[in-house]
């Protein structure tokens, strides 16, 4: 393993997790329409989107949200939910859409499908369902944050009878297509654009639960609050359902539930340590220069070409650390030296990889570890090994 490609675990590779907090403003006003359907009357019903927007809501508003709940909405329920959500969304602080049920992709456009929709022939959706498009618009204008939070990828009956009007294009796929959201948007879906999500056989589906465990951690910046949630549920699902989130943010951190402590935050600013002195070819103790928050093993999630792996970081009390990666050959195993002090540290490879050496600052908040190196900034989350 080259020099250019440890960088790129160590930071670039981190920084695929998302920007370093920084201390967020003062939260402003929060409001959030709430939409769970499955009393169709055209199809068989679903069972959980109604108990997955209850309690979705529920969370909303311990999180300061002003929540307006629409169960089992008709076409003309959720058009005037949509529009009222519109006019008090304008100029909020955050604005969040959450929508359980059914939705589905047609010539590429996607709409989230009332419980009074029919849906006989494809452009019927124009007259009978409420299109994605117009939700991200109503998000837009917003101050910090504009949501929306799709549990609606689901085996869609509505495909399976609906005519085509066009000989090519009408056929509707499975699941939602992808979209490109702009401005301050995040579109998260349950499962990624083109595959299917799972309602469940609990209260609530794999999604909703995983959102519900997730969604008012304190201190989890918003993005990274979706990768957690993304974990979970491919874990529950055993991997056949991957979450998948759309949008591009600035670097202003964003949280739900509150950002971390201020004397946490504080510790990036701090004075550096001085520089480790120059290393041999044997690890050697750094007696004092481990934060004992950093102590332990840590993990994070890298994207290659050949897809995820797991990047394991054991950091000891006596300045020494060793990695590994899963799959053992998507990253070289190396060990070395390490310090964490002060909100500083530094890095010195000896073993597995030798003359490379990184630093920068770092963040601990509980579980997470925010880690900026040389080329970026990313979350290292506490391993349960």
């Amino acid at each position: 393993m080259n020099r250019r490609a440890f960088v790129s675990g160590l930071a670039i590779a981190a920084a695929l997790a998302g920007l370093a907090p920084v201390p967020a403003a003062a939260d402003g006003r929060r409001v959030a329409l709430v939409i769970g359907n499955g009393a169709y009357r055209s199809v068989p019903a679903l069972s959980n989107p109604p108990n997955d927007a209850g309690d979705i809501a529920a969370a909303l508003k311990r999180l300061g949200f002003a929540v307006t709940l629409i169960t089992n909405g008709s076409f003309d329920e959720m058009r005037r939910g949509l529009i009222a959500f519109g006019r008090n969304a304008a100029g909020a602080d955050m604005a969040a859409v959450y929508f359980a049920g059914h939705g589905m992709e047609i010539n590429g456009d996607n709409w989230l499908i009332p419980v009074d929709a029919e849906l006989k022939r494809d452009t019927d959706a124009a007259n009978e369902a409420i299109s994605l498009q117009s939700v991200m618009l109503q998000v837009s204008s917003t101050g910090s944050l504009g949501l929306v939070i799709l549990d609606a990828c689901r085996n869609n009956p509505f495909a399976a009878k609906m005519s085509r009007s066009l000989a090519t294009r009408a056929a509707a796929s499975n699941g939602l297509g992808r979209i490109e959201p702009v401005g301050n948007v995040l579109v998260a879906y349950a499962a990624r654009d083109g595959t299917t999500a799972l309602d469940g056989d609990g209260r609530n589906s794999p999604f909703a639960a995983a959102l519900l465990r997730n969604i008012e951690s304190p201190g989890v910046e918003v993005t990274f609050m979706f990768r957690n949630v993304r974990d979970d549920v491919m874990e529950a699902t055993r991997n056949e359902q991957q979450p998948f989130v759309y949008g591009s943010l600035s670097r202003k951190a964003i949280y739900l539930a509150g950002a971390p402590p201020a004397e946490a935050a504080k510790q990036a600013n701090a004075a550096p340590v001085a520089a480790a002195p120059a290393l041999s070819t044997a690890p050697v103790a750094s007696t004092g220069a481990i934060d004992p928050a950093l102590v332990g093993t840590w993990e994070i999630m890298v994207a290659s070409g050949r897809g995820q792996s797991r990047w394991i970081w054991q950091i000891l009390a006596d300045g020494t650390y060793k990695f590994h990666a899963e799959p053992f050959r998507s990253a070289q195993s190396h060990e070395g030296t390490v310090s964490f002090a002060n909100g500083r540290w530094t890095l010195h490879a000896l073993r597995g990889l030798r003359n490379y050496h990184d630093a920068g600052s770092y963040e601990v908040h509980d579980s997470i570890a925010v880690i900026t190196g040389k080329l970026g900034t990313g979350y290292w989350k506490r391993s349960v090994e």
